[in-house]
């Protein structure tokens, strides 16, 4: 059962996949309006089907500047708040609302519809819905479904982080290609970055970073039952690394064990399995 408070997954508002929900919703609405011919385009008008193309392909370009917009502000407004399952769904249907209003608009300007303007409303955002929230549910499914894939490869492959001798922790990319190699007693944390993960180790002495085309959700999976846990939407630790856990007034901090000092955050929806964590080691 879904958890609708919890964020949305990492997959939901990738780049990448924010790019393939733009072109699929507006190949989707484009057959949609060809074949169902709404929005003030049936016979009266005398619409050929080149021309019902023509005029489709121009509402659609414009309409979808709705979705582009808002997906660009879900986009960096999920970099300081996370989106929680219920807030993605409002957003939705908020873009179904402003585009119902823009078709609405473009009905009555353009098309001169002469039907009451909230007839013309209640039309419009039923067949946005349609046109919107169609598409997203198969992306949606589609994404799940993929992420799933990816992590099962890697399981499947074993490439775990305890599949070689000597504790030396092998970080593939999201292809499948080994790409470093650290021992889990010189790993620091794992930080997430848009589709990259951040890998932070003790190298000589020295903290390094190593920036890998992955998902912090990966990293999860396949560090589960081990000492590196998720402590945050954006953080994972080596807690063998943590020397000190401190309640400040933005909330629990672990101060890590370094030559210099460094401190990492625990969210809310973490803690608890931190504190578990916390519990076996002492």
């Amino acid at each position: 059962m879904v958890d609708f408070q919890k964020p949305i997954p990492n997959y939901l508002n990738e780049k990448r996949n924010i790019t393939r929900l733009i072109v699929f919703t507006a190949a989707f609405a484009l057959l949609f309006i060809n074949f169902y011919a709404p929005f003030g385009v049936e016979l009266k008008y005398n619409v050929t089907r080149l021309g019902l193309l023509f005029y489709s392909s121009l509402i659609i370009l414009t309409g979808v500047l709705v979705v582009v917009v808002s997906r660009v502000v879900m986009f960096h407004w999920s970099k300081r708040n996370p989106i929680s399952h219920i807030q993605y769904i409002l957003w939705a249907f908020a873009e179904v609302f402003f585009m119902g209003l823009f078709y609405t608009i473009y009905e009555k300007v353009f098309l001169n519809d002469e039907r009451l303007i909230e007839d013309v409303f209640k039309v419009s955002v039923q067949n946005t819905a349609m046109v919107l929230l169609i598409p997203y549910s198969v992306l949606w499914l589609y994404f799940s479904w993929k992420d799933k894939k990816n992590l099962l490869d890697h399981l499947t492959s074993k490439k775990t982080v305890f599949d070689t001798v000597k504790s030396m922790i092998p970080f593939y990319d999201e292809r499948g290609e080994l790409r470093l190699s650290v021992k889990l007693e010189n790993l620091i944390f794992i930080e997430s970055s848009d589709n990259y993960v951040t890998i932070c180790y003790l190298n000589k002495d020295k903290v390094s970073r190593y920036l890998l085309r992955n998902s912090l959700k990966h990293m999860e999976e396949l560090f589960c039952n081990s000492s590196v846990i998720r402590c945050h939407r954006s953080y994972m630790v080596n807690f063998d690394k943590v020397k000190v856990m401190r309640k400040e007034k933005e909330g629990l901090i672990l101060e890590l064990d370094l030559p210099v000092s460094l401190d990492l955050p625990v969210s809310k929806t973490y803690i608890e399995s931190v504190m578990k964590t916390f519990s076996k080691f002492c």
